[in-house]
């Protein structure tokens, strides 16, 4: 019996990791990313980042490019970092978010509805908040940058119970990474 009731239990944990995995990750990622945070709006190209995903599956129309995308950003935001100033990655994401956009609109991918034409509009918003949270004070740019991971949290949710433009592992990752870094530029702008 016992043997019986220790590999069920064994066998439940593994299939709660593998079912979880996505929520665990984007935590974790939340941590290492703001382990190194210094000023909320430094966050402003995640924001961007996060929308350039979701436009980028919309205009190739395949919701798994959703993670290749993703690495693409790490890349970017990883290079900005180590160039110090020289690439805005914010302004790059949204010049690579109109480029998808292009594709997108001429290779005809305007249809479903909640497809390109919601992942513009997504872009539109997403990422003038994270442009505009560049050129204003090092606070409010902060908590914008904050809200707009909190309202693409909700974006992640939406689309992650209706199983749309990305894969539910990316939508889960990210609802859990927007909302973790949400909350740590928040904790971290009213401590400093």
């Amino acid at each position: 019996m016992t043997g019986i009731n220790a590999s069920s239990t064994a066998s439940t944990h593994k299939t709660s990791w593998s079912r979880h995995w996505p929520a665990l990750v984007g935590v974790g990622f939340a941590a290492l990313v703001a382990f190194d945070l210094t000023a909320g709006a430094d966050l402003a190209p995640v924001l961007a980042a996060s929308a350039v995903v979701y436009i980028g599956a919309a205009a190739l129309q395949n919701p798994r490019a959703a993670w290749p995308i993703f690495f693409v950003t790490v890349v970017i935001i990883t290079v900005a970092r180590l160039v110090d100033g020289r690439l805005n990655a914010t302004w790059a994401f949204l010049g690579l978010g109109l480029g998808l956009l292009v594709y997108g609109l001429l290779t005809r991918a305007w249809q479903p509805p909640f497809g390109l034409p919601l992942q513009t509009v997504g872009l539109l918003v997403f990422g003038a908040a994270a442009a505009i949270a560049l050129a204003i004070s090092p606070d409010l740019g902060a908590y914008l940058v904050a809200a707009g991971l909190l309202g693409h949290t909700a974006w992640d949710t939406y689309h992650y119970r209706k199983k749309r433009v990305v894969v539910r592992s990316m939508a889960e990752f990210c609802m859990f990474l927007d909302a973790a870094l949400a909350i740590a530029i928040v904790v971290l702008t009213l401590t400093s």
